[in-house]
């Protein structure tokens, strides 16, 4: 089968591997699409793994299932998920999911940019969704970013009418957007430095968009009767962004921290400042179960328009020129590899 070969951001190679062979418990996927998630582009975490085929946010078709699979058969459509939790761990029992060392070590084989993928009886178990007929494969690789960001508005205990910041308007700020306001946020602001993102951004739900380039704090008590905003869901790993959002945030809010930084980044925080304020900061990672089994039905019932979203659609072979697509971040919001046409 074809597989696309990470080497590094600028050297992803069209190679064979064979078709992996399923065993007990296992199911054989045939991949039909396959999301390139910013977190694919992280070279100081991608490149020590290298050569590897990477690509988690899958949707395809069963091909084959191993000896005492009973859930699934032949000619299912169904999404996977690349991580799943144990569920009966300290960390799992306490509803913290993400921490769970089990859903840190799973993973499909080889990696959802190939034409099929081998998926392990744990995650069959726990971490495979059957499809709606009215969701396709493009719609429904959107189901672990969008479980993601379920869980991160649920941790931060997102409120009707809350003034809500997102900062970063590419695919997970978006999907950020259009989450608050089908949970009925007042009021949506979003910012970024692309114009084109910018507008992304207001067609898919923001009230309003700033450039984060400028005065955000002046833009967002401009329209928003004096006040900062009441959570900032933090979207970049810039660091001068992590550390503006203190600064963006009314006393007593929240701050969600959604995207990782490099590996070396340490941020400066007015501790007295952020101590009198009273503001709650939380950061998510991944998803539970629950959260991703939301995240479908959100897809199924139109409340997210996640369709939408997908602006390149690309073969298999074509994948090196989805990662600069998405590493440049200038007409792209969702870009979604092909393995099958």
């Amino acid at each position: 089968m074809r597989v696309a070969m990470y080497y590094n951001n600028r050297d992803i190679r069209l190679e064979e591997m064979p078709v992996p062979e399923i065993g007990p418990g296992e199911i054989l996927m045939r991949v039909y699409a396959s999301g390139v998630c910013g977190s694919d582009l992280m070279e100081w975490y991608r490149m020590p793994k290298a050569p590897i085929v990477l690509g988690h946010e899958v949707a395809g078709e069963v091909v084959r299932t191993g000896e005492g699979v009973e859930k699934f058969k032949p000619g299912d459509r169904v999404i996977a998920t690349h991580h799943v939790p144990c569920n009966t761990c300290y960390y799992c029992l306490r509803g913290n999911h993400s921490a769970c060392r089990t859903l840190r070590m799973t993973h499909f084989d080889p990696g959802g940019f190939s034409e099929y993928i081998r998926i392990p009886a744990i995650n069959v178990d726990r971490g495979v969704l059957r499809l709606p007929d009215e969701v396709s494969y493009d719609e429904a690789s959107f189901v672990e970013p969008l479980g993601c960001v379920v869980r991160g508005q649920r941790l931060a205990g997102l409120q009707m009418t809350d003034c809500v910041l997102v900062m970063g308007s590419g695919i997970t700020g978006i999907l950020h957007i259009q989450l608050a306001r089908a949970r009925g946020a007042g009021r949506i602001i979003a910012s970024d430095i692309s114009g084109f993102r910018l507008k992304a951004a207001s067609d898919f739900g923001a009230d309003h968009a700033v450039d984060a380039g400028g005065d955000v704090a002046s833009y967002v008590r401009g329209v928003n009767e004096g006040r900062l905003a009441d959570m900032v869901i933090v979207c970049t790993g810039a660091k001068s962004a992590i550390e503006d959002s203190f600064n963006l945030v009314e006393p007593g809010g929240t701050i969600l921290f959604f995207a990782p930084s490099g590996p070396d980044a340490e941020l400066k925080i007015p501790y007295n400042e952020f101590w009198w304020s009273g503001i709650k900061t939380v950061s998510s990672y991944a998803a539970s179960p629950s959260d991703l089994a939301v995240a479908l039905e959100l897809i199924r019932a139109g409340r997210v328009n996640v369709g939408g979203m997908v602006t390149h659609r690309l073969d298999l072979s074509e994948t090196q020129e989805g990662f600069r697509m998405v590493e440049e971040a200038r007409d792209s919001i969702k870009v979604i590899i092909r393995p099958h046409g």
